[in-house]
């Protein structure tokens, strides 16, 4: 098969695994491992050789991007102690227990075991998180999860990038050290630029597909000049992104925002499955060039690196655990965690789309290479199948899945909506002011308990929007109105109905 009728083929497998996801408690991330898994059994797929800046600016600006752009900034803040234990020291015990495996087991020279350590120790939070968000966690751990991902990425890649850089210099001397001491600040200072820049070019781009596109362009242009300038490109993009998000000088308004979010979590997912697709060729394009004797040895080798990744993790955020609950200045003013909850934080460990660029963008003339790339997809494919399968079963067998009913917070969100609409409605004085404070007394009334007058209305103007549904079919079928007049009134048509409809019809499911 060629390379476009294997992805043909694997984002048809991907949509089938992902139904059954979605009704299981397994995240989707181990759905693709397992795709990729087939993918590389599947006999006359191609190989594709693919450039390692290409691989790193593909596949992990936009995912960097879409999660920083998400991720509050009033959660770093407040959490900034527990990230920092996972996001850097975990980041770096974990490299550092690997690149000592890499040393001692595989001969590797320290630069490229320290290479190997970078590109398994940073985890992903798309699988955790997936479960986690049926679990009903406390937010906390949720967050610092999410927010692990993200700032994981940025130490784990610059150790990489570090390690790299003195691999193929053949050590370290003034220039590459002033390079990589610059690489930090400047990596922000170039990502403040790009978002102070987005914001005027923003205007002339809104409600436009242009636009949509612009936003990723923007991003790998972030990228590029910030790894062409010897910076860090991670950096760079996560610090536009918050910029973006959360300037109050950059307007984005709800059009904007709802058609962004929709195309941005599509190509995300995307790039998930090309890559698993792409890891997949390299795993069996390595293990076919391999004497069996070799492929022992490196499945062993591969066998003692998921080892300590799985290990030191657990052990890192267990002993930080205890710490910060017996030594409150390491955990600031929040509530000390469980052992429960550590433990779930310590097996949300598995490896993804991260890793899996990051061992692309080895050069090819790298010592060993083809070990390093098939150990990372064993961490990849062992942490995602092993502990994506236990860790719903976990945190039920622990009695962490009993938290607040989203439901219930959902609705106290939303009477606190209605409160300050009716405040900001409290100085008028008209027959359309005591409309308005009508329609949101019986909001508030409604999100309280039952209330007839909400269900009643909800089911009056889905009724009224279904029957202006069908005129406006009968409308086009007539040709009384032209096909760009009848998508408009469809959306106006769609807003209305999502506006009243149940929560369930306004959000679309991953998978």
């Amino acid at each position: 098969m060629s390379f476009f009728e294997s992805l043909v083929a694997l984002l048809l497998l991907a949509v089938v695994l992902l139904q059954v996801a979605r009704r299981t408690w397994i995240p989707y991330p181990t759905m693709l491992a397992a795709a990729g898994v087939i993918v590389a059994l599947v006999p006359g797929s191609p190989s594709i050789a693919l450039d390692g800046h290409t691989a790193l600016a593909l596949f992990i600006a936009p995912v960097l991007l879409d999660a920083a752009f998400d991720f509050p900034l009033a959660a770093i803040r407040r959490l900034w102690r527990p990230l920092i234990s996972l996001a850097v020291v975990a980041v770096l015990c974990t490299t550092a227990v690997v690149a000592w495996i890499g040393w001692a087991f595989a001969g590797l020279p320290v630069a490229a075991a320290i290479a190997l350590g970078a590109i398994v120790a940073p985890p992903d939070a798309a699988a955790a998180t997936t479960v986690l968000q049926s679990a009903s966690l406390p937010r906390r751990t949720v967050q610092v999860l999410t927010g692990e991902s993200l700032l994981n990425d940025a130490s784990a890649l610059l150790l990489f990038g570090a390690a790299v850089a003195i691999q193929s210099h053949g050590g370290i001397d003034s220039g590459v050290a002033a390079r990589l001491g610059f690489a930090v600040p400047g990596g922000v200072a170039l990502g403040l630029f790009f978002g102070w820049c987005f914001r005027f070019i923003l205007p002339w781009t809104r409600g436009s597909f242009g636009g949509n596109l612009l936003e990723f362009v923007n991003t790998f242009i972030a990228w590029i000049l910030a790894e062409r300038l010897g910076l860090s490109a991670v950096l760079c993009v996560v610090t536009m992104a918050m910029y973006i998000a959360n300037s109050p000088k950059v307007e984005i308004s709800a059009r904007n925002r709802v058609q962004s979010f929709a195309v941005w979590g599509v190509a995300v997912f995307v790039l998930n499955v090309v890559a698993f697709l792409l890891m997949g060729m390299q795993a069996r394009q390595i293990v076919a060039g391999m004497s069996p004797e070799r492929l022992r040895e490196a499945a062993s080798f591969a066998g003692l690196v998921v080892l300590g990744v799985i290990v030191t993790r657990m052990a890192w955020v267990m002993l930080y655990n205890r710490l910060a609950y017996h030594f409150p200045v390491l955990r600031g003013g929040i509530k000390p965690s469980s052992v429960a909850q550590g433990v779930v934080i310590g097996w949300c460990g598995m490896r993804g789309l991260v890793t899996l660029a990051t061992a692309f963008a080895l050069p090819a003339d790298f010592p060993q290479r083809d070990l390093i790339v098939l150990a990372a997809f064993a961490v990849v494919l062992v942490t995602l199948v092993l502990q994506g399968l236990t860790l719903s079963p976990l945190i039920h067998w622990l009695g962490l899945s009993g938290g607040e009913d989203p439901e219930t917070e959902l609705n106290r969100a939303r009477r606190a909506l209605a409160d300050a609409a009716l405040a900001s409605l409290a100085g008028e004085v008209s027959p359309v002011a005591d409309e308005s404070r009508r329609r949101f007394e019986v909001d508030r009334t409604g999100l309280q308990g039952n209330c007839s007058e909400y269900d009643e209305r909800q089911r009056l103007e889905l009724a009224a929007y279904a029957a202006q549904r069908a005129r406006l079919h009968q409308l086009l079928d007539e040709d009384a109105i032209g096909q760009e007049e009848y998508e408009l009134l469809q959306e106006e048509l769609d807003w209305r109905d999502l506006a009243i409809g149940p929560d369930g019809h306004r959000l679309i499911e991953q998978g």
